[in-house]
């Protein structure tokens, strides 16, 4: 048990914190999302909607070799998504570099690229940011404060359909799963769910 005085400063800690987290609601707008590609170019969220849904997919960076996994098999399924009307983009707070090592590492050729996120660009997103704790165990060095993953899925109209947030890197939303979801969401005209934000 902390002292009292040690557990109120820490208690005032992450109340400061909490403050700076936010909460996307479904069926209201997500924050903006300008970053540049790996290919050139930028992507804007929104200049462009897909027919359906856009998949936005943040994960931590090269040092992550769960990354590295998850996001070959979003390359490996990305067909499916463009079959469903689904436009993918993975993004992180990684510099060029790094990213564009990243889409080597996964010989991506499918799903697009960002990189450059900014970390106050991540927290209006509601993801949590994890500082460096030195070289993982690929041996690569994490970036000094990175973001870690999310997964959102965007309407045309710019309101959030589905989003999921981690603060580790295990346990994320399978995209097998999330292809059933919306094929699901398609067939029945299902709607976001989780909307309500009045009294409890």
């Amino acid at each position: 048990m902390l002292p009292d005085r040690d557990w109120n400063c820490c208690h005032a800690t992450l109340e400061n914190y909490a403050m700076h987290l936010n909460a996307l609601f479904p069926r209201h707008p997500v924050p903006a999302l300008n970053v540049p590609l790996t290919t050139g170019g930028r992507f804007v969220l929104g200049a462009a909607p897909a027919e359906r849904f856009d998949l936005v997919v943040f994960y931590r960076g090269l040092h992550c070799p769960i990354c590295a996994k998850y996001l070959l098999e979003l390359e490996r399924l990305a067909p499916e998504f463009a079959t469903r009307g689904v436009e993918i983009l993975a993004v992180s707070s990684d510099d060029e570099e790094r990213a564009s090592l990243m889409v080597q590492k996964i010989k991506a050729s499918t799903v697009k690229f960002a990189y450059g996120l900014n970390l106050k660009s991540a927290r209006q997103w509601g993801l949590y940011i994890s500082a460096s704790r030195g070289k993982t165990s690929i041996g690569i060095e994490e970036p000094a404060l990175f973001s870690e993953p999310g997964v959102f899925i965007v309407r045309p109209d710019g309101t959030l359909y589905y989003g999921a947030v981690q603060t580790m890197p295990f346990a994320r939303p399978q995209f097998q799963d999330l292809l059933g979801a919306i094929d699901f969401a398609i067939a029945k005209d299902y709607p976001a769910r989780g909307e309500y934000t009045g009294d409890v």
